[in-house]
Formats: C-alpha cells, sequence, structure tokens
C-alpha cells in the first residue's frame, strides 16, 4: 500500500565559491523561507537539518563546497510539487549562479518505509548506485520513476 511508503531524496550541489564568500550570500539569505516553505507543503514529513535548521553546515566529505539536502515526503507528486511549482522553483532556475553543474546524476529518489529517517551514507549511496548503474528501483529520478515496494 503506497501509504506505508514515503519517497526520500537527496541532491548535492558544489558551490562555485566558499560559503561565506558574497556571491553566495543571495543563495543562504532564501533558506530560512525555502525551508519553512517546505516545512509546511503538503506531504512534506522531514528533512535533514543541523542544529541552526539548515542542512548547508553539515560537511559531507572533504570538500567544504559540496552541499547536501536530503528530505523526505509522502508522496512522489508532493515532493514534485514542491521542487518545481512552489517558489523552490526560483531557486532551481537561479542555480548557476551559485553551483557547478553536475557532470554526473545530483539528485536520487527512493522508497523507504513511512516514518524512517534515512542518513546522508544511505543517501550518498543511493546517489552513487543511480550514477553508476542508472535509474532502478532503489534508486531513480523524476524522468525514470518506479512505483513503492509491494
Amino acid at each position: 500500500m503506497a501509504s506505508d511508503w514515503h519517497i526520500a531524496q537527496i541532491n548535492i550541489a558544489t558551490a562555485l565559491y566558499p560559503h561565506d564568500d558574497a556571491r553566495m550570500s543571495q543563495f543562504f539569505e532564501q533558506l530560512d523561507d525555502i525551508n519553512a516553505l517546505a516545512d509546511n507543503s503538503p506531504g512534506f514529513a522531514w528533512r535533514l537539518q543541523s542544529e541552526t535548521g539548515n542542512a548547508t553546515d553539515i560537511q559531507v566529505g572533504d570538500n567544504p563546497l559540496l552541499i547536501v539536502n536530503m528530505s523526505v515526503w509522502t508522496s512522489i507528486d508532493a515532493l514534485f510539487d514542491f521542487a518545481y511549482k512552489s517558489a523552490h522553483r526560483t531557486v532551481i532556475a537561479d542555480r548557476k549562479q551559485w553551483f557547478k553543474r553536475p557532470d554526473v546524476a545530483y539528485q536520487a529518489l527512493w522508497w523507504l518505509p513511512a516514518g524512517y529517517e534515512p542518513s546522508i551514507e544511505e543517501g550518498m549511496q543511493k546517489l552513487l548506485l543511480l550514477q553508476e548503474s542508472g535509474p532502478c528501483p532503489d534508486a531513480f529520478s523524476f524522468k525514470k520513476r518506479f512505483p513503492p515496494p509491494a
């Protein structure tokens, strides 16, 4: 049953400049509003965040310019609507001014049991699986979706 499953997403981006560089300020200044929008969006279940309420100060790996974002939603449609049909779409449209163009998959989606909060390590493994093997039931994209497990 679909309600027994939620959809998780991870996306990564490599900043063009250090986080404290003035050229990144517009991105960071809008984070609180975008996070509040997510938190109050239909279907939102969870998002990765530090004590400050953002995920941008969580360092993953050795690259201080790498930013990771993870969230869980009750449906893939709710996630899609937030990402591409809300004010969040402006952040996506403007990303070239803050982030390097990725040469591999930078976002992965996967199903998980409702109520489960994935770890960063799990998310990075899903992203690596998608990069190495392409879309599959364990790691996929909006363009090539898979249904929740039966």
